[in-house]
């Protein structure tokens, strides 16, 4: 009688322990980039931040290099749940809603200071806009200042007409139309690819995706323009973030804006780490003539006209706020 009255005591005790665990969150965040790139780097510290700030109770596996979703499927995956976070290049889902390119408009922001400013005037309606959608915004991190990659020197906007010029988002697009080039759709996974292929000759994008890409193995010039300096947003699924517990989700904000601050002073010493690799690479580091600053800078003022245009109201809105604060 007594073994059984042990063991009944036993089995409840245990039964109890079971019921009062707490499992662990899993989630699975979308990355677009390899896991070299410091946005990936990024992410993986953010993924150890969040499992210590929460005690081990959320736990974030990384899927770097488009391995989970390709990066034009990341943002509606978050959205649908099929990944509880994500991180998605914000300036390619323009058509969607023009605040999206607003850090793509070619020459509105050309340093750092300046970008950052930018993000600050837009990121209240960013964060509106997401949770609209179904998603918290719970970072975003500068890339690079945008620059000209090619094959021939580029010495005035004339020099870019008839080239097969990647695009990634419909600015670069635009741009590509206005100089008399061929814009070509080509995500970073296939740039190399599409080089050695000659499905592109030339295009505009960041000195770190020319090192990671290892660019200077087949085009010879990185004309330094800086035209704009767009950004990644990581995002969470709102659903899974609202699921948790408050100190949950306070310890998953800490680390956010941990990495947030991190991202952006990596942005800045990536840039020069990154032309100092193309520099080493071989290839040709040169600051823009005059001339093609002033063509650039034409084209820039026909876009952001145009982007005012369809962004209405709360698109100006938000270029006076910055103009404002500048």
């Amino acid at each position: 009688m007594k073994r059984r009255t042990l063991f009944t005591v036993t089995l409840a005790a245990g039964l109890g322990l079971a019921f009062n665990v707490h499992a662990a969150t899993q989630w699975d965040l979308a990355a677009a980039y390899p896991a070299f790139n410091f946005h990936s780097q990024n992410l993986e510290q953010f993924s150890k931040d969040v499992s210590a700030a929460t005690q081990g109770n959320v736990n974030i596996t990384v899927h770097a290099g488009a391995s989970l979703f390709k990066m034009p499927e990341i943002k509606r995956a978050v959205q649908g749940g099929q990944a509880q976070a994500g991180e998605f290049f914000m300036v390619s889902f323009q058509n969607e809603w023009p605040l999206f390119g607003l850090d793509g408009l070619p020459f509105l922001a050309s340093n750092y200071d300046e970008a950052w400013k930018l993000y600050q005037a837009q990121r209240p309606a960013l964060e509106k806009k997401l949770d609209q959608q179904g998603i918290k915004l719970l970072y975003a991190v500068a890339w690079p200042p945008q620059s000209i990659y090619s094959n021939k020197p580029i010495n005035s906007v004339e020099d870019l007409k008839g080239m097969k010029w990647r695009v990634y988002s419909p600015t670069t697009a635009r741009i590509g139309e206005l100089v008399g080039a061929q814009p070509v759709t080509i995500q970073e996974a296939e740039l190399t690819q599409a080089l050695a292929t000659g499905v592109i000759e030339g295009l505009i994008t960041s000195s770190a995706t020319g090192a990671d890409n290892k660019l200077y193995e087949q085009m010879k010039y990185f004309t330094n323009v800086q035209a704009w300096i767009p950004k990644n947003a990581v995002v969470v699924n709102k659903k899974a973030f609202e699921a948790l517990p408050k100190a949950e989700q306070d310890g998953i904000l800490k680390a956010a804006a941990d990495a947030e601050a991190r991202g952006w002073a990596a942005s800045r010493q990536v840039d020069a780490d990154s032309i100092a690799k193309l520099k080493a690479g071989g290839m040709q580091v040169i600051e823009p003539s005059d001339e093609l600053r002033a063509g650039l800078a034409k084209i820039g003022d026909v876009v952001i006209e145009e982007w005012t245009t369809t962004a209405g109201d709360e698109g100006k809105q938000v270029l006076a706020d910055y103009r404002a604060n500048k």
